[in-house]
């Protein structure tokens, strides 16, 4: 059985904080009519009834404003909207609770502190080669323990960004054209099919919610668009609303090969001049609307095509970068041979 701890990160080394795990847990209870539409639910009666405090709950009240589940009502809280197509109701509002969970919500172990700067500083160096990572630098660097610095490591092997060489030492590969190009054949070949398997269970509040987010991308202007935007928008699918998959050892390795998902936030704010219109946006939002329209077979079509044209442009971003960007020196990352 999954401990605790492994529920709270999903079980395939990426960290889920205290309000993403009250994020998912509040989406649940709205989506299923549980917290109905008209509800109030305020900050401090959240991080009651959930058991944490009210930072993370601030913050899954913004989020699912985002989302388009809840609605900003000021002085009082959010209300939870109406599903599409339903009068929502008006002053009746009152304060609910949130069911609090079966288990209780897990806060941020050691490891879990610093996985993201560890795996951004990576990440921000393989479009220029291969890294060796030296354990005992990185917890002296970060002032944790070997076993917490391990487990960072640990972590990113699972994601596919860093390995071990034949000496057991830790290396992060580089990003070169055969290696992107092997990535994006085994997300061509896993990612359709976990999308046509979570199609019929994907709520159809966060497909219209995905789908009013990239609506709103398109119509912006490009000088407006930066590159958390197009992270996030990356994440929305390929992330998402894969996560419904119900096979999970599928979810693991399409998870293991999605490395250079995890770089794309970067590429991203280097390569903003490389197109007058950044490419994904109209081809995610054709998965998306076909989603929306019941058309999972043909949204998981449009995502293998989405893949292979995506094969190129990335070998593309990466060349533009590697000749416009110089990392600083870290103790913990020393530059190898290729």
């Amino acid at each position: 059985m999954k401990s605790e701890r492994q529920r709270a990160t999903g079980g395939v080394g990426r960290a889920t904080p205290l309000y993403q795990q009250a994020t998912d847990l509040l989406s649940a209870q709205i989506v299923s009519g549980e917290i109905p539409a008209g509800s109030l639910l305020q900050e401090t009666r959240l991080a009651s009834d959930l058991g944490i405090s009210r930072a993370p709950a601030r913050r899954t009240l913004a989020l699912l404003a985002e989302r388009g589940l809840l609605a900003k009502r000021p002085g009082r809280g959010y209300v939870v909207a109406a599903p599409p197509g339903r009068v929502q109701p008006g002053a009746a509002a009152h304060p609910v609770a949130a069911r609090a969970p079966e288990r209780p919500l897990v806060a941020l172990a050691a490891w879990e502190t610093i996985l993201a700067e560890v795996e951004s500083q990576i990440v921000a160096r393989i479009p220029f080669g291969n890294w060796r990572l030296k354990e005992a630098d990185l917890a002296r660097h970060f002032a944790v323990s070997r076993t917490v610095a391990r487990d960072v490591l640990g972590r990113l092997q699972q994601r596919g960004l860093v390995r071990k060489d034949e000496r057991s030492h830790w290396f992060a590969p580089a990003l070169t054209p055969d290696r992107i190009v092997d990535l994006y054949e085994m997300r061509a070949l896993l990612e359709p099919v976990a999308l046509a398997k979570a199609a019929p269970l994907i709520p159809a509040m966060e497909v219209s919610a995905v789908r009013a987010r990239l609506i709103e991308a398109l119509e912006r202007d490009s000088a407006e668009i930066d590159g958390n935007l197009l992270d996030r928008l990356e994440a929305d699918l390929h992330v998402g609303l894969l996560g419904y998959c119900p096979n999970r050892e599928m979810i693991r390795s399409i998870t293991h090969h999605q490395s250079l998902l995890i770089a794309h936030g970067f590429l991203y704010r280097w390569t903003r001049t490389m197109f007058d219109r950044e490419p994904f946006l109209p081809e995610h939002f054709e998965i998306v609307d076909r989603l929306a329209r019941g058309d999972g077979d043909g949204a998981a079509r449009a995502l293998g095509d989405h893949l292979r044209m995506s094969s190129d442009r990335a070998i593309a971003r990466v060349a533009h970068v590697s000749g416009r960007f110089a990392a600083e020196p870290l103790p913990y990352l020393e530059r190898i041979s290729d």
